[in-house]
């Protein structure tokens, strides 16, 4: 408030609304692999022409980064970081390129991948998965995308969780597909992991975080390395094996939503994507608290503040319910905290959110009905 010296009406402009949250970005991706330049630093792209221009061609211990690339882009996704692999690809030479993902110029990224590496049975890869996976739980504000072994797979024995572990925070892809070289246009076979992560982030823009990047069409694919029925499904899905399928009349098509954990609360892939977005999207949101007086005028705004945001996400489809009320909920005063709580600082807000889950079994029960059975 500025100093009055004199008698007389004054204008003041105040901030009386609350400070909005924006949502953080969901679709930016970050690949992590060998490339056939000796490029050392990572590089955000917006194209393939990029990708070519700093990493090189298809070739070499680049060919799965740069098909990776290309699939990401003709899928639909628009920013994708680029982490090369140095030197021989060796582990420390990997190792390197990993702890590069803490980056400060990373930190938009909130998808992972290293493209070609699934091999159950490779110790190396293995232990770049389980890289992956850690870092993504670590921070709690990525998730990681991998890929399935580059052969064949029996579904009656095959689960990823054996090996990697039970996460919410990874996916596994299966099986490779069959697509063209970006750069000579020869027939190749490449990991999928790229593309569906293409299909990530067209569905992000698209519809939201919330809607399942399933059911969605593989842009790029030409053929599958394996083609799983039904009942192989039936067997893998329960695992976290999420398959890619040809359909007559419809197309190569991204034909699952599972994460590694057999967990019914974090099961689907835009159940854990969701709630890492709000997570973010409200720490993010509200950093202009701390300092300010831990005191019922700054909870009524952190409320405030916390309920448009989940209004929006409910009018946008994110959220289950009717009503705002059955949608979500927040708490943010002395029922949330206790006076210790207050006198050392920690200002709690509690929310509760009703998360919409993908329709993954669409039953239809028919029957007869005949006229005489209605009068």
């Amino acid at each position: 408030m500025s100093e009055t010296v004199h008698p007389g009406v004054f204008i003041e402009e105040i901030e009386w609304k609350a400070r909005p949250i924006e949502g953080v970005p969901t679709s930016t991706a970050v690949f992590v692999g060998g490339t056939e330049r000796a490029e050392r630093q990572p590089r955000l792209l917006a194209s393939h022409a990029e990708y070519r221009q700093w990493f090189g061609a298809a070739a070499g211990a680049g060919r799965h980064t740069a098909i990776a690339a290309a699939g990401f882009f003709e899928n639909g996704g628009q920013r994708l970081v680029i982490v090369p692999v140095g030197g021989d690809c060796a582990p420390a030479d990997w190792d390197r390129a990993l702890e590069r993902l803490d980056d400060e110029e990373l930190a938009e990224a909130s998808l992972v991948h290293a493209p070609g590496i699934g091999d159950p049975d490779d110790a190396g890869h293995v232990r770049i998965l389980r890289a992956l996976i850690a870092h993504c739980e670590g921070r709690g504000d990525r998730f990681a995308v991998l890929d399935g072994p580059a052969g064949s797979i029996d579904p009656a024995t095959f689960d990823p969780r054996r090996v990697l572990g039970e996460t919410a925070y990874a996916a596994v892809y299966h099986p490779w597909i069959d697509v063209a070289d970006p750069d000579t246009g020869a027939a190749a076979t490449a990991p999928p992991g790229g593309h569906v992560l293409g299909v990530y982030a067209r569905t992000d823009l698209e519809r939201g975080v919330f809607k399942a990047p399933a059911g969605e069409t593989l842009r790029g694919a030409a053929g599958l390395a394996q083609v799983i029925d039904d009942a192989g499904q039936a067997l893998l899905n329960p695992r976290g094996v999420n398959l890619i399928r040809s359909f007559a009349g419809r197309g190569i098509l991204v034909w699952g939503a599972r994460t590694l954990s057999p967990d019914a609360e974090w099961k689907y892939v835009p159940v854990r994507r969701t709630v890492i977005f709000l997570e973010h999207s409200i720490d993010r949101g509200i950093q202009w608290v701390v300092f300010e007086p831990n005191a019922e005028p700054t909870w009524v705004q952190v409320r405030a503040a916390v309920e448009q945001f989940l209004l929006d996400q409910w009018r946008g489809g994110a959220l289950q319910g009717s009503r705002p009320q059955d949608a979500f909920y927040v708490r943010c005063d002395r029922g949330t905290m206790t006076q210790a709580d207050i006198d050392t600082g920690r200002l709690v807000c509690e929310v509760g959110v009703a998360l919409v889950r993908p329709a993954e079994f669409v039953i239809f029960r028919i029957g007869q009905w005949t006229a005489e059975a209605q009068s």
